[in-house]
């Protein structure tokens, strides 16, 4: 089985997030970091190369397949600040009407810029997210 490439590492997170060449970019990541250490209590740690994450679970699949993930974490990339909520989008449906201007994958939020979206709504969503994940509930 393949080993996971993205996983905790002692990585330097404010230099991470200081070698953001995008200064908005690199701005609404700090805020979103902040937010995320806030809201989870959590210290960020650096995920692979290029995302910060909070907290961890354990996760096992039908298959067999296990390991551990960040319980959330965000990633500044080109086109957008990726969120991770591990718990998916359904539960939140809600909150999701109310966020603002975004897309979604799986379990990824993409927002291409912090003010498109309800800051408030945002910590919500972190906040209950990941409180679910940290019961053991996630989203796939």
């Amino acid at each position: 089985m393949a080993e996971l490439k993205t996983r905790k590492n002692d990585a330097d997170v404010a230099a991470f997030i200081d070698g953001i060449a995008n200064e908005k970019r690199r701005d609404d990541c700090r805020a979103v970091v902040a937010m995320m250490a806030d809201v989870t209590g959590e210290p960020p740690a650096m995920w692979g190369d290029s995302v910060i994450g909070f907290g961890s679970f354990h996760y096992k699949y039908p298959t067999g397949r296990e390991g551990d993930w960040m319980a959330t974490g965000v990633a500044p990339r080109k086109q957008s600040l990726t969120v991770y909520l591990m718990t998916g989008f359904h539960r939140h449906a809600e909150l999701m009407e109310k966020l603002g201007r975004y897309t979604t994958g799986k379990s990824c939020l993409y927002i291409k810029r912090l003010e498109d979206v309800d800051a408030d709504v945002l910590r919500a969503l972190i906040r209950d997210s990941f409180a679910r994940v940290s019961k053991g509930e996630y989203g796939w």
